[in-house]
């Protein structure tokens, strides 16, 4: 067993997994205290090193590639202090951490793990049901829906809409950028339904826009990663697949826009307007037309998107 133990946190490797446990300073970051504890597998470890500085080093390991949801979901974009694979480490223990590290590498070799990516996550994700209370609504996942509701200063046409229901094998991918204090964050649910939309996300229904406390909006880190880990594995989805997608998306474009000039669709569109109970009327009309059958699933989020798109 090689451990260290540390203000910020405690990383333990017993031979075929490293434990990191964060620490329950005021210092640590509230996105590390909230997810918890994590153990690596080692499998999943690409490499790790100890980098030191004159009064304080780091500790950083390195996973590799479709190993871990949470990086997948958070795409390099988590800061640095929040980063769980990242440990500050006090000068007098730079001993014990170069250990730690060469421990590692050592079974890293014995092992013969490669450094190629991963065909399936090997790490879980945050456990379900998880909910997080964000500047623009409170998102929850149950492991088979995310559902949004809207706060009180959320965009009028989220509220109107009222809360969002999406069920987790409706989702093509998860879209996430954190509040950095000086530019805004959000959270996107992308559909099949929206995957062409380009509405922002501040009016987006898909979406929470990120905009208050930057520490209470990282937290939503936390849906992003528990839904990425129940969507299929990015090693799923070659290139070819991916470009096949793509057409048939083209497709349904071209089909769409055909469908709705034969029906009059844009005739339901109203002009752009400062009267917003006008288009909420337009957005009641569609949602009847899209329960009788008349759109279907494409048109309506389509058609529905351009309404949007007025306020």
């Amino acid at each position: 067993m090689a451990e260290i133990i540390q203000r910020d946190g405690t990383w333990a490797f017993d031979g075929t997994s490293v434990r990191i446990t964060p620490g329950l300073h005021r210092s640590v970051p509230l996105f590390r205290q909230t997810y918890g504890e994590i153990t690596v597998p080692l499998e999943a470890v690409a490499g790790i090193v100890y980098e030191p500085e004159r009064k304080r080093g780091r500790l950083r390991m390195r996973l590799r590639e479709g190993a871990d949801p949470l990086l997948h979901a958070t795409g390099g974009r988590l800061p640095d202090r929040a980063d769980p694979y990242r440990l500050t480490v006090d000068v007098d223990r730079s001993g014990v951490a170069e250990y730690l590290a060469e421990e590692i590498r050592h079974a890293l070799l014995l092992d013969q793990v490669p450094g190629e990516p991963t065909k399936a996550y090997l790490l879980p994700g945050p456990p379900v049901p998880v909910s997080v209370r964000s500047s623009d609504g409170t998102v929850s996942f149950d492991g088979t829906q995310v559902r949004v509701d809207w706060a009180d200063t959320s965009d009028r046409v989220k509220r109107a809409t009222g809360p969002r229901v999406i069920n987790v094998g409706d989702v093509v991918r998860v879209e996430w950028l954190p509040n950095s204090g000086l530019e805004d964050g959000f959270l996107r649910f992308v559909t099949r339904e929206t995957v062409f939309s380009k509405l922002p996300s501040e009016k987006d229904p898909y979406a929470l826009d990120l905009w208050g406390n930057v520490s209470r909006d990282l937290l939503t880190a936390l849906v992003a990663t528990a839904v990425t880990a129940r969507l299929p594995h990015p090693s799923t989805h070659t290139g070819t697949e991916r470009e096949h997608e793509s057409d048939q998306e083209r497709e349904q474009v071209r089909e769409y826009g055909n469908l709705a000039r034969g029906r009059g669709l844009a005739a339901s569109v109203p002009p752009p307007s400062d009267h917003h109970d006008v288009l909420l009327r337009r957005l009641r009309e569609l949602g009847e037309l899209h329960r009788d059958g008349v759109l279907t699933d494409e048109e309506f989020a389509r058609t529905k998107a351009v309404v949007l798109r007025g306020f």
